[in-house]
């Protein structure tokens, strides 16, 4: 590693909220018998493909996907075992949506490798056919299990839950999305039907857990948490049984360290949410070891750019 990426690093690693931890060290060797998985996730890109402008803004110089797909590129090469996920808001903030409505900002994450993404609130601002149609320059898939598409165009386009195989560990995916009345125009998302998401939640990940999956993974656009009863990250974790990490989004929030709760069965579940517009970059690590017994090891939230100027 040269001298000016330390710098980079070191810098970087404790702006906009980053945590301390943010150093991009390799995963260290694993006792016998133990395994690794590390999961990279954003959320609320909002089309942000290039970095913010140097203009003396608060996020000069922060987020742009090149300099994601280079750190993205970075990690691989470092640990072998690597899930890059979304938590939707793909769309929607640039005026590259504008002009060329999400098909840029779905090649840019086809390019970076994305292994899944769900559907934010946003992703329907030009309409459900639309969103379907950007869907042929993905090479991921959209999962969501709480939206039934059934007689529209992303019917036969999405899947509410996918399994991956990453060496010898099994973890599986599902998705989760925002009540869309009252929050996108109905002629927006047409025949769409909203299902309660954690009795969808719930259903999936017991699928999931019974299909042998190690570790679920929940990918919520709900929003971390309210003053009222809306149903939110914070409530799905408490109300769930086998989900063991919810990545989150909707809400914007950076967080500086994730979150835990204890869900229906008193195990734990760690949320996490990286703010918006790719300015973050989250990175969980874990660990398992003898009957699957798997370890939350390190939290990484690592700033995309630099705010000085050149």
């Amino acid at each position: 590693m040269s001298i000016n990426r330390r710098k980079f690093i070191k810098e970087t690693a404790f702006a906009g909220g980053a945590l301390a931890t943010a150093s991009l060290l390799p995963v260290k060797a694993e006792a016998a018998g133990t395994r690794h998985i590390t999961i990279l996730h954003t959320n609320d890109v909002h089309s942000r493909l290039d970095p913010f402008p140097m203009d003396g803004s608060r996020n000069q110089g922060l987020g742009g996907v090149a300099a994601r797909a280079a750190l993205i590129k970075e990690i691989r090469n470092e640990t072998d075992q690597v899930l890059l996920l979304d938590a939707g808001d793909i769309f929607q903030g640039t005026p590259y949506f504008n002009l060329y409505k999400g098909e840029p900002e779905i090649k840019a994450m086809t390019m970076m490798g994305y292994d899944a993404s769900t559907m934010g609130n946003h992703d329907f601002d030009a309409g459900l056919e639309n969103f379907a149609l950007q869907l042929r320059h993905a090479s991921f898939p959209i999962i969501i299990c709480n939206y039934e598409f059934g007689g529209t165009a992303m019917e036969n386009k999405f899947q509410p839950y996918k399994i991956f195989q990453k060496g010898n560990l099994t973890i599986g995916v599902l998705g989760i999305g925002i009540e869309l009345r009252g929050l996108v125009p109905e002629n927006l998302y047409g025949n769409t039907i909203y299902r309660n998401p954690i009795e969808a939640a719930n259903q999936s990940a017991e699928i999931l857990r019974k299909k042998g999956c190690d570790m679920v993974i929940c990918l919520s656009h709900l929003g971390d948490k309210y003053e009222d009863d809306k149903i939110s990250d914070e409530i799905l974790a408490k109300e769930t049984f086998d989900i063991d990490l919810i990545i989150g989004g909707h809400t914007h929030r950076f967080f500086e360290e994730p979150r835990k709760y204890k869900n229906r069965k008193g195990s734990d579940v760690v949320v996490n949410q990286v703010g918006w517009a790719g300015i973050q970059l989250g990175r969980l690590d874990y660990t398992f070891s003898g009957f699957n017994r798997k370890s939350f090891s390190n939290a990484h939230t690592v700033v995309i750019g630099k705010k000085t100027r050149e």
